[in-house]
């Protein structure tokens, strides 16, 4: 793949490490953000900064979208501001887009879900700022439903340290690390693989008492009380489509081998 002009909206836990990838990889990369001191902290990584807020778009906007690719990755629901970036980005140089979406768009049907299990799909605000995406003609996109995000210092063996309590404990865990959402994005601009959906979710699914349990012995915390009085509400994300169109294997296939660092 020849050497791309990268536009990230959204420069943080997941953002910055890709715009980073992306840069040693030799393409030119811009990415966003919407705090003034991390501007700084971009351009010491060799990565152009963008002051950028989707709700006030401001002058630099055309400048931020003067790029091959825009991958978005922020946490905004709100769909009018999306339906004024997409106006913005169909005048602009922008020929693909990747959106980062979640698999909250898939309710708990107790079975595994798939792309195209439209059944399973919830009427929402992140389901309809996909279908905006994909309804433009301006521009091709390809949407992403990762998982629960991992690795590093994102441990689930501290997301139950203050005593909470894990409901549905026989449900089924649906996460996926970090390095893996970073390759994902990148085979897909290697591929050129647009217009599609992709779930992004490790090839395991513990239960979340099999999981949380180790997960927590690993980093000597105290195994989390599990309550048994609720249903078993749970979905199994299917990968198999993003396996077999990327030809991906996982970095990370098997969610009780993962081990963490305290690097970001």
């Amino acid at each position: 793949m020849s050497n791309k002009v990268i536009s990230i909206l959204g420069s943080g836990w997941l953002g910055l490490p890709l715009a980073e990838y992306f840069v040693s990889l030799g393409h030119a990369v811009k990415a966003s953000t919407t705090t003034k001191h991390r501007l700084e902290t971009l351009s010491a990584l060799h990565i152009e900064p963008y002051l950028v807020d989707i709700g006030q778009l401001g002058a630099n906007i055309q400048s931020f979208l003067q790029a091959n690719i825009l991958i978005i990755n922020i946490t905004s629901k709100n769909t009018d501001d999306f339906i004024n970036l997409i106006r913005v980005i169909e005048i602009s140089a922008i020929e693909q887009v990747i959106f980062i979406s979640s698999t909250s768009v898939y309710a708990n049907l107790n079975k595994t879900v798939t792309e195209d299990d439209i059944d399973a799909l919830i009427e929402s605000p992140l389901l309809s700022i996909e279908n905006l995406f994909r309804e433009s003609v301006k521009f091709k996109t390809t949407i992403v439903r990762f998982a629960g995000l991992i690795g590093y210092r994102r441990n689930p063996g501290n997301f139950f340290k203050s005593g909470r309590t894990v409901d549905q404990p026989d449900a089924n865990v649906n996460l996926i690390h970090r390095d893996d959402c970073i390759e994902i994005i990148n085979q897909i601009i290697v591929q050129g693989i647009w217009g599609e959906v992709f779930n992004g979710c490790a090839d395991s699914h513990p239960t979340k008492k099999e999981y949380y349990t180790q997960a927590a012995i690993n980093c000597g915390n105290s195994v989390p009380v599990f309550n048994h009085t609720m249903a078993k509400s749970f979905k199994i994300i299917c990968n198999q489509k993003l396996k077999r169109m990327l030809n991906y294997q996982f970095l990370h296939p098997d969610l009780m081998k993962i081990t963490f660092d305290s690097s970001d």
